[in-house]
């Protein structure tokens, strides 16, 4: 199948031009101001942008949390995704106590396989660090999963200790793998936790209470620091906060990269103030944080301090919300926005020159990429690239909401809002997945991606 992409703009992380694109089969095979070679089917891009298919570099689909999961499985998660523009995912998959790494990514391929409509890989989330499973990343990152998580939060189900960080983050550098740190103080905030619940203080507001900028501050310090005596890079995953951000800028001699989510741009912790359990729908780790802390992410992003933009995907109906009617704790932590991330980045950081056209580009594709090992196959428009593209219209506006989106999930954390720059049409190695904002692809053509391990590629 050749297919022919004609007068659009394509835009990269450095690159901004018009040209058409020829792909032929799955991958690009060529890039010119203008081709007129024999092609099975033409796409006319005539006043819209080409972007490479986007990269979500944090995703929970299917995550089991006590009797119930995460809303989406791989087949809806990744049909929104795609609907988003997002052509590829990197999931966690998580080993639970007892369990062995190998166990804990059988049982994650085996929820994506004949599911995913476009391609992903793994992280793998370490929760029990024996010997054993020291041993073991290194026989994980040769199965092409090379980066691994590790939690300062969740004392007694997902949390290591320092030593437990420490002796990680020696085995994933000698692995040339990257660690990446989920940065709050677990042990601070259970106390916290159970001060407020002993006070009878029991709504969404007190889970924002708990968790503290401070408590952020410190987690992202000490990994930092922990980083710096191991001679390991991090990735600071859903940065949420200046005071954590602040902390990155201050470090001396390792590598720290970070992601922050749409969420902590967007939102503020005025919304766990709604009545009833309305306040609920925003409860995620960390938490929304206070008006101010929303301009210095942004500012972190354009500066090239925090370099990616992802979304923790980890989506709970309202009825799984309603647990914690009377106890916040009780409330499943986590939040949908695989399908409007893109949109939501290029409405409020692209049309409010936050963020560069390129700069976009950079941080929703061309930098996860290039971090996590799958650059240049992913994250850029190149002649050998795969054909992950995305047709956008950066002037149609759509508004947003739980009857529109295709989550499975039953409301949206940006309701009613419009934003300017919709994803029209939709490539995946090749294939058109989305075509006129309709889903026309397939669960089941998504595949594991196998990424390299190795110092992440030069950041733009």
């Amino acid at each position: 199948m050749r297919t022919l992409i004609t007068h659009g703009t394509i835009v990269t992380a450095s690159d901004t031009f018009q040209a058409d694109v020829l792909i032929d089969g799955e991958r690009i095979a060529a890039i010119a101001e203008s081709l007129d070679g024999p092609a099975d089917r033409t796409i006319d891009a005539s006043g819209r942008l080409v972007l490479p298919g986007g990269i979500d570099a944090h995703t929970h689909l299917d995550l089991p949390v006590a009797d119930f999961a995460s809303a989406d499985d791989f087949e809806s998660g990744t049909i929104a995704a795609a609907l988003g523009g997002t052509t590829t995912i990197i999931d966690y998959a998580t080993q639970y106590r007892g369990e062995t790494l190998g166990q804990a990514f059988d049982t994650w391929r085996r929820k994506a396989e004949g599911k995913a409509a476009i391609d992903y890989g793994f992280h793998m989330a370490v929760t029990d660090l024996t010997a054993g499973i020291e041993a073991e990343m290194d026989r994980i990152v040769a199965e092409g999963v090379t980066s691994f998580k590790v939690y300062m939060a969740y004392p007694g189900s997902l949390m290591l200790d320092d030593g437990a960080i420490s002796r990680a983050l020696a085995r994933a550098a000698a692995s040339s793998a990257l660690v990446c740190v989920h940065a709050e103080n677990g042990l601070a905030i259970a106390e916290l936790v159970a001060r407020a619940l002993a006070e009878g203080h029991t709504t969404p507001r007190y889970h924002a209470l708990t968790r503290p900028v401070e408590l952020e501050r410190e987690a992202v310090g000490r990994a930092i620091a922990l980083a710096e005596v191991g001679r390991a890079p991090i990735y600071i995953v859903h940065l949420s906060s200046a005071d954590g951000l602040a902390e990155i800028r201050r470090a001396r001699g390792v590598q720290v990269l970070a992601e922050t989510c749409p969420q902590y741009l967007l939102l503020s912790d005025r919304l766990y103030d709604a009545p009833g359990l309305e306040g609920a729908k925003y409860v995620m780790s960390p938490p929304l944080r206070p008006p101010g802390h929303q301009d210095a992410l942004w500012a972190g992003l354009a500066s090239g301090d925090v370099q990616v933009v992802a979304t923790d995907h980890c989506p709970f109906t309202l009825a799984d919300k309603s647990r914690g009617r009377d106890d916040f704790t009780k409330i499943p932590n986590g939040a949908p926005g695989i399908e409007t991330r893109m949109s939501l980045i290029y409405d409020a950081g692209v049309r409010t020159r936050r963020l560069t056209l390129n700069r976009f580009v950079d941080v929703t594709s061309a930098a996860p990429a290039k971090i996590f090992g799958l650059y240049p196959r992913k994250g850029t428009i190149a002649v050998g690239s795969d054909a992950d593209l995305v047709i956008f219209d950066p002037e149609r506006t759509v508004q947003l909401s739980a009857a529109a989106h295709h989550m499975r999930v039953d409301y949206s954390l940006y309701e009613g809002r419009s934003v300017s720059g919709v994803v029209e049409t939709v490539l995946s190695r090749g294939r058109v997945v989305v075509e006129n904002a309709a889903f026309v692809g397939r669960a089941g053509h998504g595949e594991f991606v196998r990424r390299a391990s190795g110092t992440p590629a030069p950041l733009s």
